[in-house]
Protein backbone atom coordinates (compact mmCIF):
# COMPACT_ATOMS: atom_id res chain seq x y z
CA UNK A 1 0.00 0.00 0.00
CA UNK A 2 2.34 3.14 -1.37
CA UNK A 3 -0.57 5.17 -0.49
CA UNK A 4 -1.47 4.54 2.95
CA UNK A 5 0.60 7.64 4.72
CA UNK A 6 -1.52 10.07 2.38
CA UNK A 7 -4.84 7.82 3.41
CA UNK A 8 -4.02 8.56 7.34
CA UNK A 9 -3.26 11.69 7.07
CA UNK A 10 -6.76 12.15 5.19
CA UNK A 11 -7.98 9.85 8.28
CA UNK A 12 -6.90 12.51 10.93
CA UNK A 13 -8.28 15.68 8.92
CA UNK A 14 -11.71 14.34 8.48
CA UNK A 15 -11.84 13.26 12.44
CA UNK A 16 -10.67 16.69 13.51
CA UNK A 17 -12.68 18.38 11.15
CA UNK A 18 -15.63 16.92 11.86
CA UNK A 19 -15.37 16.61 15.88
CA UNK A 20 -14.52 20.57 15.34
CA UNK A 21 -17.49 21.28 13.56
CA UNK A 22 -19.70 19.41 15.97
CA UNK A 23 -18.34 20.24 19.65
CA UNK A 24 -18.83 24.00 18.98
CA UNK A 25 -22.42 23.34 18.59
CA UNK A 26 -22.49 20.96 21.60
CA UNK A 27 -20.80 22.87 23.58
CA UNK A 28 -22.99 25.83 23.00
CA UNK A 29 -25.96 24.02 23.58
CA UNK A 30 -25.44 22.32 26.80
CA UNK A 31 -24.34 25.32 28.11
CA UNK A 32 -27.21 27.96 27.22
CA UNK A 33 -29.77 24.98 26.75
CA UNK A 34 -31.00 27.25 23.71
CA UNK A 35 -32.62 24.47 20.70
CA UNK A 36 -35.03 27.16 18.87
CA UNK A 37 -32.54 27.30 15.51
CA UNK A 38 -31.75 23.19 15.72
CA UNK A 39 -33.27 21.05 13.66
CA UNK A 40 -34.62 18.07 15.02
CA UNK A 41 -35.12 16.03 12.26
CA UNK A 42 -31.72 17.47 11.21
CA UNK A 43 -29.83 15.70 14.10
CA UNK A 44 -31.73 12.36 13.99
CA UNK A 45 -30.66 11.87 10.28
CA UNK A 46 -27.38 13.18 11.67
CA UNK A 47 -27.24 10.80 14.94
CA UNK A 48 -28.40 7.73 12.76
CA UNK A 49 -26.25 8.68 10.08
CA UNK A 50 -22.97 8.92 12.42
CA UNK A 51 -24.36 5.61 14.36
CA UNK A 52 -24.33 3.74 11.13
CA UNK A 53 -20.79 4.78 10.33
CA UNK A 54 -19.52 3.53 14.02
CA UNK A 55 -20.87 -0.16 12.76
CA UNK A 56 -19.05 0.37 9.28
CA UNK A 57 -15.75 1.71 11.13
CA UNK A 58 -16.08 -1.17 13.32
CA UNK A 59 -17.35 -4.16 10.33
CA UNK A 60 -13.87 -2.69 7.93
CA UNK A 61 -11.48 -1.91 11.00
CA UNK A 62 -10.90 1.76 9.95
CA UNK A 63 -10.72 3.32 13.18
CA UNK A 64 -10.87 6.58 12.12
CA UNK A 65 -14.50 6.53 11.49
CA UNK A 66 -15.06 5.02 14.13
CA UNK A 67 -13.63 7.60 15.96
CA UNK A 68 -14.71 10.59 14.61
CA UNK A 69 -18.60 8.92 14.47
CA UNK A 70 -18.39 7.79 18.00
CA UNK A 71 -17.78 11.54 18.84
CA UNK A 72 -20.02 13.32 16.26
CA UNK A 73 -23.33 11.08 17.64
CA UNK A 74 -22.48 11.46 21.06
CA UNK A 75 -23.23 14.91 20.53
CA UNK A 76 -25.63 14.49 18.52
CA UNK A 77 -27.31 12.47 20.79
CA UNK A 78 -26.53 15.02 23.78
CA UNK A 79 -28.02 17.59 21.62
CA UNK A 80 -31.03 15.64 20.21
CA UNK A 81 -31.83 14.93 23.88
CA UNK A 82 -31.48 18.58 25.02
CA UNK A 83 -33.74 19.53 21.76
CA UNK A 84 -36.37 17.12 22.79
CA UNK A 85 -36.19 18.66 26.87
CA UNK A 86 -36.84 22.20 25.50
CA UNK A 87 -39.86 21.33 22.55
CA UNK A 88 -41.80 18.82 24.57
CA UNK A 89 -41.37 19.15 28.39
CA UNK A 90 -41.25 22.69 28.76
CA UNK A 91 -45.03 22.86 26.71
Amino acid sequence: MEHQPLINICGWIATFGLIFGYLPQAIQTIRTRNTDGISLPGFISMAIGCAAFVVQGFLTENYYLVLTNLITCTCSVIIFAIKMHNDYCKK
